[in-house]
């Protein structure tokens, strides 16, 4: 078959059709087997952050004219470490009505994640007690306090490696 009589081009053209729509549907079928992360600041999927970013900011408005947080431990150890938070009104006076999720996890990944509830108050402050991290490194420490209708996300990233705290 002679195809330097300009028969080439059909050819050219429908191959080409084929092969974009080949790449779009390996595209879907690759993209739909991804899992879709969880926000590593508000504990929700990524849409839900994105739908309700306003009232996530004003309820951090709303809970800090109201309370303080405090992340109280020192240090997180790989081995055994001590989650504590001081939760107080304006006036420092210790608030025991709170409810605390936390949840400990790598950045970048799910895979480590551990999620911490019911803690125990003692003077004025909630502890999560043995937490034993599976690997060393770095770690995003992410809580969610609800004080009666108040909401905060409270989060900071730890080193097992280092003393350095930062809250984000």
């Amino acid at each position: 078959m002679n195809l330097s009589n300009g028969r080439i081009w059909p050819y050219t053209i429908t191959f080409l059709i084929i092969m974009v729509f080949s790449f779009c549907v390996a595209t879907i079928v690759i993209t739909s087997k991804l899992p879709v992360e969880i926000s590593d600041t508000y504990m929700s999927y990524y849409q839900d952050v994105d739908a309700n970013a306003n009232k996530f900011i004003q309820d951090r408005i709303d809970f800090n004219r109201k309370y303080k947080i405090e992340y109280m431990s020192d240090r997180i150890n790989s081995k055994g470490t001590v989650l504590k938070y001081k939760i107080t009104d304006l006036d420092s006076n210790p608030i025991s009505e709170v409810s605390i999720k936390v949840i400990v996890t790598r950045p970048n990944t799910h895979k480590y994640d551990m999620e911490l509830t019911n803690p125990t108050y003692k003077d004025g402050i909630y502890s999560f007690a043995n937490i034993v991290l599976p690997k060393e490194g770095r770690w995003d420490i992410m809580a969610k306090i609800n004080v009666g209708e108040f909401e905060r996300f409270y989060n900071v990233k730890v080193d097992t490696r280092t003393k350095k705290i930062s809250q984000y």
